[in-house]
């Protein structure tokens, strides 16, 4: 399990499943390969859902998203 907070507040968002996490890790850019955030806006969570993004991990990501629905959010994996 992935755990994804708010990388602005320290806000917990929710848990992501091994293979939600993979999505997102293929999906999303990192800049290097300790990298442990994404920012992420509207036009992410469009790409994700084409992606095939289930509902349950593009609403986390949408409730993430601040008034100019954009989001920094970063991950750690639980034990």
């Amino acid at each position: 399990m992935v755990t994804i907070f708010d990388n602005a507040t320290g806000t917990e968002l929710g848990q992501l499943s091994d293979d939600q996490f993979q999505l997102l890790v293929d999906q999303l850019e990192e800049e290097s390969a300790t990298d442990d955030n994404y920012y992420i806006n509207r036009s992410t969570i469009d790409v994700l859902a084409a992606a095939g993004a289930g509902e349950e991990l593009l609403g986390l990501l949408g409730r993430a998203l601040d008034a100019n629905g954009e989001a920094e959010i970063r991950w750690t994996r639980s034990a």
